[in-house]
């Protein structure tokens, strides 16, 4: 079973959500506070990718675990991310700034930055991995543009239904990605075990060093800790549907074992996330 057809739909209904959060204060958050959004980005966009690619590297991961690691990183954002900011006290408004111009932006950076990665990985190792960008950009136009901007134009025009419609799809999106992790983990559960060791090492080192790069560039900002608590969670929080349905996609990798580091991701970022939220919550009372 090709699990991308159930990757698809979860991907569309994640992005679908982002698109009803997002809202003229979202957008306006930009002008009011635009030195937090830059550092945000520069920390999803620039740092993240930086630091998966020195991590698979140091640890001379397989090519396609190494690609898939490197995925993984240039997927920021989403609607998970947004609820953690809201469970930290963060602000907010902010991370749905962050998430939904991080989506936008990376239908372009992404494809760039896979495309050099794809030709120094065939150059490091001599294993050539092809990345068809055209249909990368297209696959990530439907997949992700689409419902983010559907999603939008729902909560515009029905914003009562979109509120109820939050409400259904906002508990259903969780379960659905650790069923789909579940899934994953059960086809590829041999290669999994196998490499536990290492994939599960990357992710959690890629997640912790992206929390604290991203606590040392917001205290260089000198912002607030709500402000502080939510890049570091924009920026520790990976879009893991999203690099599982560019590393599964027919059209695109064509490979499982490409998504095991996502899956590996997805597991140990929220138990990582949930433990950081939980500790700052103590703080707090």
């Amino acid at each position: 079973m090709n699990t991308i057809w159930i990757v698809m739909p979860i991907l569309i209904v994640l992005m679908f959500l982002l698109g009803i959060d997002i809202n003229k204060k979202a957008f306006t958050d930009i002008a009011h506070n635009p030195k937090a959004v830059l550092f945000g980005l520069i920390g999803q966009l620039v740092i993240l990718p930086v630091i998966a690619f020195s991590i698979a590297w140091f640890l001379k991961l397989p090519p396609v675990y190494f690609t898939g690691l490197v995925l993984v990183a240039c997927c920021p954002g989403g609607s998970s991310s947004n609820i953690f900011s809201m469970l930290a006290k963060g602000e907010v408004a902010l991370s749905v700034t962050l998430t939904a111009l991080s989506s936008i932006i990376t239908l372009f950076t992404l494809p760039v930055i896979m495309e050099f990665v794809t030709a120094a990985i065939s150059d490091m190792s001599g294993v050539k991995i092809e990345l068809p960008v055209g249909k990368l950009l297209i696959q990530n136009i439907v997949l992700i543009f689409v419902p983010l901007f559907a999603g939008s134009l729902f909560k515009h025009f029905c914003p009562e239904a979109a509120v109820k419609v939050r409400k259904v799809l906002g508990k259903m999106a969780f379960p659905a990605l650790m069923i789909l992790a579940g899934i994953f983990f059960l086809q590829y559960q041999k290669e999994i075990a196998g490499n536990f060791a290492s994939l599960g090492l990357s992710a959690a080192i890629l997640i912790v060093m992206a929390m604290a790069c991203s606590s040392c560039i917001s205290r260089m900002g000198r912002f607030s800790d709500a402000v502080r608590r939510t890049i570091v969670i924009e920026v520790g929080m990976q879009n893991a549907a999203q690099a599982i349905a560019i590393a599964s996609s027919p059209f695109i990798f064509n490979s499982g074992q490409m998504a095991l580091p996502a899956i590996c991701y997805a597991l140990l970022m929220n138990v990582i996330l949930l433990t950081y939220v939980y500790f700052i919550r103590r703080k707090q009372n």
